[in-house]
């Protein structure tokens, strides 16, 4: 074996054991998220330079998307940001809306999107793009199964964030989670949102209420694991606890017939059960 070849295999060798040391024999830069639990479980924030993987039901694909554009914000508020679409994505959960972007808190403007064919193809558009260190982020987005993302496309891509600096994001919606050097790995499901504050005007846009996830963090490479309900504040770019507990909110009730109590209550409690 060459010389120059075994030095190159030496060095892969060691960022490998970098990559996959224990405890903070790789420290990473980190970015709070603003919610207090979540922070504090990640020891001070989200690390940049990393693989971070997102995954949700695919009825609840929305809600992931939502939550991964809340993290692409707090990573990256003012340099670009890639989104690696695989086509099936887009004909499953729609096209991502610009508009919608906005809403969010985050810059169309600074919103880079790709429609790659298959996952072959989503994932060598990622790997690429996170050699681009001009960058803040990198959403890589993959519907179902895909054999490709494995272990060792895992570390290709871990590596690739960290000589770059660039922190990439996979959201896998209907999949199974497999072995991955992944820093974090989070299953997000939507919440309850809280209605518009009374003091509001009644419009439309003041009932819906700021989006909430539920997001169970099931891998922590250097910490505890932990679950807690995320609000997104879209004006101040960063995740909170609700206000209140989605029980608190006051919801409309029927009044009840004096005549007819009893038939009432039953009624009220079959509703409850099949709603």
């Amino acid at each position: 074996m060459s010389t120059a070849r075994t030095s190159t295999l030496a060095r892969l060798r060691g960022s490998i054991e970098r990559i996959e040391a224990p405890g903070d024999a790789y420290a990473h830069h980190k970015v709070t998220l603003g919610h207090a639990g979540a922070d504090a479980t990640l020891q001070g924030g989200l690390a940049m330079a990393a693989v971070h993987e997102v995954f949700s039901e695919g009825h609840q694909s929305a809600a992931a998307t939502g939550f991964i554009a809340g993290l692409a914000g707090r990573l990256t508020p003012r340099r670009p940001l890639v989104w690696v679409r695989q086509d099936f994505s887009e004909l499953e959960s729609g096209a991502l809306s610009m508009s919608g972007v906005r809403e969010l808190g985050l810059d169309p403007r600074l919103l880079v999107t790709v429609r790659a064919a298959d996952a072959d193809a989503a994932l060598r558009t990622a790997a690429d793009a996170l050699a681009c260190d001009a960058l803040g982020a990198v959403v890589l987005e993959v519907w179902g199964e895909a054999r490709q993302l494995d272990l060792v496309a895992s570390r290709k891509l871990n590596l690739a964030a960290q000589t770059s600096g660039v922190t990439a994001l996979l959201l896998r919606v209907a999949a199974t989670p497999q072995p991955s050097t992944a820093e974090t790995r989070w299953v997000v499901r939507a919440a309850h949102s809280s209605p518009g504050a009374p003091s509001m005007p009644a419009a439309p846009w003041n009932a819906w209420g700021a989006p909430v996830f539920d997001a169970q963090l099931v891998r922590n490479r250097h910490g505890p694991v932990g679950r807690w309900i995320m609000e997104w504040k879209c004006d101040e770019c960063l995740f909170s606890e609700p206000a209140r507990e989605p029980s608190a909110y006051p919801q409309p009730v029927a009044a009840a017939p004096a005549h007819r109590p009893h038939q009432t209550q039953v009624h009220a409690h079959d509703f409850k059960r099949t709603a």
